[in-house]
């Protein structure tokens, strides 16, 4: 009977084995090859101008951190970060409070807000641009309309990111709010009411008392990935400016992107690809561990 047991145990192990096998394999073939293959060639001096390469160790690495370029693409895509990520997070999580308070027409305030996430942004980067055209643009129209002066959004480099934060901002926030939607719904009543006898009858109250806290992993799952969507800006960029004026707008992705299809430093662009894996990496790190706090706690 036992050896009978083990042989079932065993053809129910196989099974599963090959079951699981056509979905390991795309994963390999689909996400592990492709990361061996970028590590691997940011360790050399592979180009698309010449036919061969060189191990070259570390030195894309060392190049990449003593370039002016890295240094002001970095920064850009921070500077940009600290434009999107409030609003990201903060304009949601309003949308959500005031959109789950509502009776009437809630259903038709959620698919409103949502529909940004349904387009393609890279074609709706077009309309963004006429919009904030500085001469006929419907922005700088109002503007004059009340007497102020025209702001060149897209061409001046003191405004260039707060215009892409902007456009990336009116694509993000109904996605985030939905996010927060579901975990406001999964909140239970009995906790508002248990707060309410002890006196948080205010919404404010509430809010902090109970709204916050239990929002807690929502809250961190949605501010880590808006992070990581941070870091990620290319369509707009690629589409609308360029990386001008005056490499302004040169966030990280689109300097990866001329380096190795403009430049054709395919080694030097995967080194620069491998950096912002690592930068993804300590995001959803940070996401695991705070998760895993706030599950133990």
């Amino acid at each position: 009977m036992s050896a009978a047991r083990g042989s079932l145990a065993r053809r129910r192990a196989l099974l599963a084995y090959a079951l699981v096998a056509p979905a390991s394999v795309l994963i390999l073939l689909i996400y592990i090859g492709p990361i061996i293959a970028v590590i691997f060639a940011s360790l050399t001096d592979y180009t698309l101008v010449r036919d061969g390469f060189s191990f070259v160790g570390l030195e894309n690495y060392t190049a990449m951190f003593a370039d002016e370029a890295f240094a002001n693409a970095l920064r850009n895509t921070v500077i940009y970060a600290a434009f999107f990520l409030p609003g990201a997070f903060f304009i949601s999580l309003f949308l959500a409070l005031a959109i789950q308070s509502r009776k009437k027409f809630r259903s038709v305030l959620e698919v409103l807000f949502f529909l940004p996430v349904t387009s393609t942004l890279a074609a709706m980067a077009l309309v963004w641009a006429a919009l904030m055209d500085s001469r006929q643009g419907v922005i700088n129209n109002t503007l004059t309309s009340f007497g102020l002066e025209p702001v060149n959004f897209l061409g001046d480099p003191g405004f260039v990111l707060a215009a892409l934060a902007a456009i990336s901002l009116w694509s993000i926030i109904g996605f985030n709010m939905v996010l927060f939607l579901a975990g406001l719904t999964a909140i239970p009543r009995n906790l508002y009411d248990a707060a309410a006898i002890d006196g948080a009858d205010h919404p404010v109250d509430r809010f902090f008392r109970v709204t916050w806290p239990m929002l807690a992993p929502t809250s961190v799952f949605v501010a880590v990935t808006t992070s990581i969507t941070a870091f990620k800006l290319f369509d707009t960029v690629a589409v609308l400016t360029k990386g001008g004026p005056a490499r302004s707008s040169e966030v990280f992705l689109y300097l990866t992107f001329l380096e190795g299809f403009e430049y054709f430093n395919m080694g030097y662009a995967a080194a620069l690809s491998v950096f912002f894996l690592g930068l993804i990496f300590v995001f959803a790190l940070i996401q695991t561990l705070l998760s895993d706090r706030r599950i133990n706690s």
